[in-house]
């Protein structure tokens, strides 16, 4: 079960994570125990982020090698607000590339283009992350950055 801490209660997390289309940041241990950070496409679902990416990505690799992850989603521009937390990676094949199409639509709009044709290739493989949270602490400095937008 995922605890929630910080300003924003479980459903404000979830109506924030619903409404921006930031990449989630996450960090993971390489086998060598240094850190490694990649930004990913996800959509928030059952409590949990379902991310896709090519099955030769190192972060595959990597999440294989150890599940255990950091993300973080959070606004570039002022007022800064977001999540960070921690939890674990589960890995699946992407069947009928399902999840990355859901992306797709959810970060371009729409499978028509180039970008999106060549992720949809039938040559790539892709893999489904599935993060499930333990904790997601929250932030919002909207308020101390009044005017700052």
């Amino acid at each position: 079960m995922t605890r929630f801490t910080g300003t924003w209660s479980g459903d404000e997390v979830e109506s924030f994570l619903q409404d921006v289309t930031i990449p989630i940041r996450l960090a993971c241990h390489r086998p060598d125990a240094s850190l490694w950070m990649v930004a990913l496409w996800y959509r928030y679902r059952d409590g949990g982020f379902d991310c896709a990416t090519w099955t030769n990505a190192d972060v595959v690799r990597y999440l294989r090698n150890d599940s255990e992850l950091a993300f973080e989603i959070s606004t570039n521009d002022p007022p800064y607000r977001g999540v960070r937390g921690n939890g674990t990676a589960s890995l699946s094949p992407d069947e009928d590339k399902e999840v990355l199409r859901h992306l797709i639509e959810r970060y371009l709009d729409s499978t028509d283009s180039p970008l999106a044709e060549w992720l949809l290739a039938d040559e790539r493989e892709e893999i489904h992350v599935r993060i499930r949270p333990r904790v997601v602490y929250s932030w919002d400095y909207s308020e101390r950055m009044a005017g700052e937008e």
